[in-house]
């Protein structure tokens, strides 16, 4: 099992030096026992004042170089919502669909525990004006990709809801293939309750790897299977976007109450203005 090494830049804002300051010193001493990696060094950075802002006027970096196997790297990326990760080695790992399977699973729950709490992550422009997605591809062309593109074929159930099933299936598909999705097959099955359709879609899909855990973490799929490669290979570069995503979802969601404060106190200072 290939060890991953990676440097974590995990960033922190807020109002009060001395409580960002208490606040850094804790996300280092946590780092420093966490358990199934190696923590080869951590850098706290000064924190430094930005005087153009009011509102979370204090930023902090942490720099954390760390190695271990996939799991461990992603459960950090999760736990710690880096701002930046950088992949230092190896330069490609292989992972069995199994393996992968088991990890996307983490992901979704600990992504849907997050989503129950804060709302969700999958937001879109207007789709009415975007083409219907082609649906259904030859055995042919799945290996092409498979092969050349180095896309993963997958099976993807989320919870759905909307106005009827019609419009859900159309709506999904068309946010799938901006997700950058090739889709083989699409189904929504469910009932309508209180005026509103609440079912399950499952589609089967193509996409890269990058896609396939950007998806998982958007979405926490209540099932999700991997049907070939039976090997997925990933370089370095991919991982690392990946785990950058991971941490930028996470920061997204949790900050969302500081966010809203801010804008409110915002809106509140403009409707006091003559």
């Amino acid at each position: 099992m290939a060890e991953i090494e990676v440097i974590f830049y995990i960033e922190a804002l807020g109002n009060d030096k001395k409580v960002l300051e208490r606040a850094l010193e804790e996300t280092a001493k946590s780092l420093k026992n966490e358990k199934g990696v190696k923590i080869k060094y951590i850098n706290v950075e000064d924190v430094l004042e930005n005087e153009d802002e009011e509102l979370l006027k204090y930023s902090g970096v942490i720099e954390a170089g760390i190695s271990g196997d996939l799991e461990n790297v992603i459960r950090l990326a999760l736990k710690y919502s880096p701002a930046i990760v950088e992949v230092l080695k190896p330069g490609k790992i292989e992972i069995e669909s199994k393996r992968l399977m088991k990890i996307l699973g983490e992901v979704s729950l600990f992504m849907g525990k997050l989503m129950k709490e804060f709302g969700g992550l999958a937001v879109y422009p207007k789709l009415d004006d975007l083409p219907e997605p082609r649906i259904g591809y030859s055995r042919d062309e799945i290996e092409d990709f498979i092969v050349e593109d180095r896309n993963i074929l997958y099976r993807f159930v989320i919870e759905v809801f909307g106005e009827n099933e019609e419009g859900i299936k159309t709506t999904m598909a068309k946010a799938l293939t901006i997700e950058g999705c090739r889709i083989n097959k699409l189904a929504v099955q469910g009932q309508e309750e209180d005026d509103q359709f609440k079912g399950l879609l499952a589609a089967e899909l193509l996409s890269p790897f990058e896609t396939l855990v950007q998806l998982t973490a958007k979405y926490a799929p209540v099932a999700i299977s991997i049907l070939e490669p039976e090997i997925i290979d990933v370089t370095a570069n991919e991982l690392q976007n990946t785990l950058t995503d991971l941490g930028s979802f996470v920061n997204e969601l949790v900050t969302r109450p500081i966010k809203r404060r801010i804008m409110e106190k915002k809106n509140t200072e403009f409707k006091l203005n003559p």
